[in-house]
């Protein structure tokens, strides 16, 4: 199975985690990153995951998240099969740069596009061809 976490879920575990939600969320992100490590889920990973990870002021989270990539079976570059896509999901009311996460994932065949951002979770009923959920989510229907 394919997955492709957006930045929202790579940088969970550095939030405040004084609130529930954001310490389950980091809870269950972190245990779906440890069955990506031992192989049971395949990540994707994207040239839009570099580029917002690159704009993150924080040296060491940049840093510990763009080691992510090695872990990934699929990384994908922008093509225009991804821009046109992105564009459709753009007029869903995403942010542009949602819509291009959004649209890797999709054209990397990822069964699953994980998010921690509401907004992208109310919208993503528009989207197919891909579950988009929360770790938690994630976590629920699919591990044991």
């Amino acid at each position: 199975m394919k997955i492709y976490l957006d930045n929202c879920c790579f940088n969970r575990p550095y939030d405040d985690q004084s609130h529930i939600r954001i310490r389950l969320e980091a809870e269950a992100k972190l245990r779906i990153q440890e069955e990506i490590r031992n192989g049971i889920y395949e990540l994707v990973w994207s040239y839009i995951l570099d580029y917002e990870n690159s704009k993150n002021p924080f040296q060491e989270r940049r840093e510990q998240i763009s080691k992510w990539a090695i872990y990934s079976k699929e990384d994908k570059v922008q093509n225009n099969g991804i821009l046109v896509l992105a564009n459709t999901i753009q007029s869903y009311g995403m942010k542009k740069i949602d819509s291009l996460h959004i649209a890797c994932a999709i054209d990397a065949g990822a069964d699953y596009f994980l998010t921690t951002d509401d907004l992208i979770l109310k919208k993503s009923k528009y989207i197919e061809n891909i579950k988009v959920t929360d770790p938690i989510g994630f976590v629920k229907e699919e591990l044991p």
